[in-house]
């Protein structure tokens, strides 16, 4: 693994500098809207703007790119994110914050589809071990940034500042790297309407897996403060959420290599499910009980995205799954733009108690579909069955790095920079 990784090392740790801010970010905007008395359903628009701009930018963005070059456009978008970051701090304003998070999700979502391009240039034979070390680190990073927010807290500007001087320090060991001018981005689509009809339970669990996540990041800290939790345990609360989707990647995808995914998709929504009605009863009990419950959430809850893209795999001839999958992550940023909208209106009729009740309606929904198709559709065969990746809502690029993906057509060596 480390012979495989060390190439691209620079990109990697880049990377991971850029997530340490984006992932404390989320966080820090939670926890100070609730301390500025932001209503639930506020907070819900805030925090689905920063996906309306992912969805605007997966449209946009590799025109820019093709257009002004990676690094120039790796530059600008970082730049303009840690711009964004400070904004935020100097303005408190809810309608301000939403145009920043638009702008933040456009930024954000470019500089992914930039480093990926790069990683997919120098992955060469080894695509598995570094698509597997790239979502490793991105899970890790995204954790441990939760705890920058005990530093200052979230009514100082030196956690605006932090976050900001995050994606700064993250340019350096990219912009350092000697690489080549990545091959130009084109992003087939296919149709939605065509991944329904082949893949019914993948499209759903696409779109579900994105309503119930946009939710989560975006309100899951303002719920939590709401409950009495401090700054350092909301970070720890959410953090746990993370390590738990990752570490129950391996074995969820392990017993979805064996048996028909769709009962598998079913058995983790009902377990995810149980794990938010958990979370509701514990956050009246104890600190530690209610982020035991909210780690369990994370480990199932957060398979589902991975679950859907290989169930999505599996109906789709190899020729198609790339674009099957690219539509499926523009399904699932749709569903992380709503998500938090239809959950913060919840919560500002109801109260913010019902926060793990609705997700976990959501997610009981979600299985009941996926039983209703299971009657209806026959099995894919086990011998017919694609490897299960560990995956997280990143940019399409991404799709290309994964190994169960055909390679991309080779084309002319490109210069070396595009200054």
């Amino acid at each position: 693994m480390i012979h495989a990784i060390r190439p691209v090392a620079t990109l990697l740790a880049g990377m991971a500098i850029l997530l340490a801010g984006s992932g404390l970010v989320g966080t820090l905007l939670g926890l100070r809207a609730n301390a500025e008395g932001f209503s639930g359903l506020a907070l819900g628009i805030i925090m689905s703007g920063f996906f309306t701009g992912y969805i605007v930018g997966a449209f946009a963005c590799p025109t820019l790119i093709r257009r002004i070059g990676h690094i120039r456009a790796f530059t600008a978008m970082a730049a303009l994110a840690a711009a964004v970051s400070l904004l935020y701090g100097l303005i408190v304003d809810p309608w301000v914050w939403w145009l920043l998070r638009v702008v933040h999700g456009i930024a954000i979502v470019a500089i992914y589809m930039v480093i990926e391009s790069w990683l997919n240039e120098q992955m060469h034979d080894q695509r598995g071990k570094i698509f597997a070390a790239y979502m490793m680190i991105s899970f890790i990073s995204l954790g441990l940034g939760q705890f920058l927010i005990a530093l200052y807290g979230p009514g100082h500007m030196g956690s605006f500042a932090l976050v900001a001087i995050f994606y700064s320090l993250g340019l350096i060991p990219i912009a350092l790297t000697p690489v080549h001018q990545p091959t130009p981005i084109h992003i087939p689509r296919l149709p939605l309407r065509r991944l329904y009809r082949i893949s019914p339970v993948g499209f759903m669990g696409g779109l579900v897996s994105g309503l119930v996540s946009g939710a989560f990041w975006g309100l899951s800290a303002a719920y939590a403060a709401a409950q009495g939790l401090d700054a350092f345990h909301v970070a720890l609360l959410t953090s746990v959420a993370i390590f738990g989707g990752a570490l129950m990647q391996w074995p969820v995808g392990h017993v979805s290599e064996h048996r028909d995914r769709r009962t598998v998709l079913v058995g983790v929504c009902v377990l995810a499910a149980l794990s938010a009605s958990a979370m509701f009863v514990t956050s009246a009990l104890s600190v530690t009980s209610f982020i035991v419950a909210t780690g369990f959430y994370g480990g199932f809850a957060f398979t589902l995205y991975s679950l859907a893209v290989a169930q999505t795999h599996d109906r789709f001839h190899a020729a198609e799954a790339l674009e099957a999958t690219k539509a499926l992550l523009v399904l699932h940023g749709s569903g992380a733009m709503l998500g938090p909208i239809v959950v913060g209106a919840l919560i500002s009729a109801f109260g913010s108690r019902v926060f793990p009740l609705v997700l976990g309606s959501l997610l009981a929904a979600l299985a009941l579909f996926a039983l209703w198709r299971i009657r209806r559709d026959a099995p894919v065969p086990a011998a017919e069955l694609t490897e299960f990746m560990p995956v997280h809502r990143t940019s399409e690029v991404a799709m290309e790095m994964d190994p169960r993906s055909p390679d991309p057509t080779p084309e002319s060596k490109p210069p070396v920079n595009d200054e």
